[in-house]
């Protein structure tokens, strides 16, 4: 595995160039992508995108046999004035314009919706305060489609936060026009049993900045793709994500960045803590660096705290060049077990062993939970880390 070295861990600075390539195949998938879903063959768990996927949780979206039902979903959208909330039918020509379905589920998802919701924030426009989407599941299946899109020079804080019982198959695509910033935080707080599979894609315009923070606590499986790509020079992309996984529970998240232009940058920062038997976190991060792309200035790093024992981790960084002209590219990945000399250092200051194991955990996510600029939100999920924490002490 592959180390680029004097790289700050998170930092996109130029350092010493990692070209390397883990996988031939990672960042490449087995089927072009495509709208259609007749395109993709029903995956067996074989496939290289499918190979840590526990298909038979799925509850039939990856084989076409899940049915939307009646009682699946509620979307609120909570918008500051200015922006405009449009409910659409499929022939919305905003709809795919940042990409098409890469796999099975998000073709039927594409293929299968009847309305969706598009947010669009005019150009030049700044807002103060953030829009919140709701998602709440009602024991239903569901499939969906969400469009968030800046005007030229806007700026906006977007908050989607999933909670509820859920089937739910989905794709959304953010749009940054020339000079946008855009940052996007994802919150999947599903119940236990919910199952989220959904594809992210970012077209980041000409000198836009896109921000992404995906965190994960719940739900029995969650696979998420993010995928940004740019439309301009000068571009810039930051993806963070905090994932806690517990006892049973799967959680997914494949990346791509695909350096498609010249002169831009991407830096990738995720952070998972599993603890109880059967829990499963997968991480796989792929860069690709087209050949057209000169001036590329890309990190990406995964990070993994074990907490106990009977708890898997495969993370997997992919980092594709096709051109030498680059600033700076590289990847690290590392998983470890709790630090038991912290523990003890901690507890020979007269701290408790529950409060110190608390600290070790919070200290780990800190830098990831103050990307979010949102204090109830952060609160929130620092509640949720020592909820966690407290049963498994108990």
């Amino acid at each position: 595995m592959a180390e680029a070295q004097n790289i700050p861990v998170g930092s996109t600075t130029a350092g010493s160039i990692a070209v390397a390539a883990e996988s031939t195949v990672a960042t490449r998938m087995s089927a072009p992508p495509s709208f259609d879903v007749a395109d993709f063959p029903v995956p067996h768990g074989r496939e290289e995108e499918w190979r840590f996927t526990p298909l038979e949780r799925l509850r039939g979206l990856h084989d076409g046999t899940a049915t939307a039902t009646d009682a699946g979903l509620k979307v609120a959208v909570e918008a500051p004035e200015g922006v405009t909330v449009e409910t659409v039918g499929r022939d919305d020509a905003r709809l795919g314009r940042t990409g098409a379905p890469v796999d099975r589920v998000a073709a039927q998802a594409y293929s299968a919706f009847t309305q969706a919701s598009v947010v669009t924030v005019p150009k030049e426009t700044v807002l103060t305060e953030p829009i919140r989407i709701a998602v709440h599941g009602e024991g239903g299946t569901a499939y969906g489609h969400q469009v968030v899109e800046l005007g030229a020079f806007a700026e906006a804080l977007v908050v989607i936060d999933h909670t509820g019982d859920a089937v739910l198959a989905a794709n959304v695509e953010y749009v940054l026009g020339d000079g946008a910033k855009l940052t996007v935080v994802s919150v999947q707080d599903w119940d236990d049993k919910a199952v989220h599979v959904a594809q992210h894609n970012a077209l980041v315009g000409r000198d836009a900045s896109f921000k992404s923070v995906v965190v994960t606590f719940g739900g029995d499986v969650v696979r998420l793709n993010p995928r940004v790509a740019y439309a301009g020079p000068g571009g810039e992309a930051e993806l963070f994500g905090l994932y806690f996984t517990d006892a049973g529970q799967h959680q997914e998240h494949r990346l791509l960045v695909d350096h498609n232009v010249a002169h831009c940058k991407s830096n990738v920062v995720y952070k998972g803590a599993l603890q109880g038997d059967d829990a499963h976190a997968v991480w796989i991060g792929d860069v690709l660096i087209e050949a057209k792309a000169e001036g590329t200035d890309t990190y990406e790093m995964n990070r993994n705290l074990v907490l106990t024992d009977g708890a898997r981790v495969d993370s997997v960084p992919n980092l594709e060049i096709e051109t030498g002209e680059i600033v700076g590219a590289g990847h690290a990945s590392a998983t470890g077990r709790f630090d038991d000399e912290q523990l003890f250092y901690l507890m020979a200051r007269g701290i408790p062993e529950k409060d110190a194991r608390r600290l070790v955990v919070r200290g780990f996510f800190a830098e990831l939970v103050q990307q979010i600029g949102l204090p109830d939100i952060e609160e929130r999920l620092i509640a949720k880390i020592e909820e966690e924490l407290e049963a498994a002490v108990a």
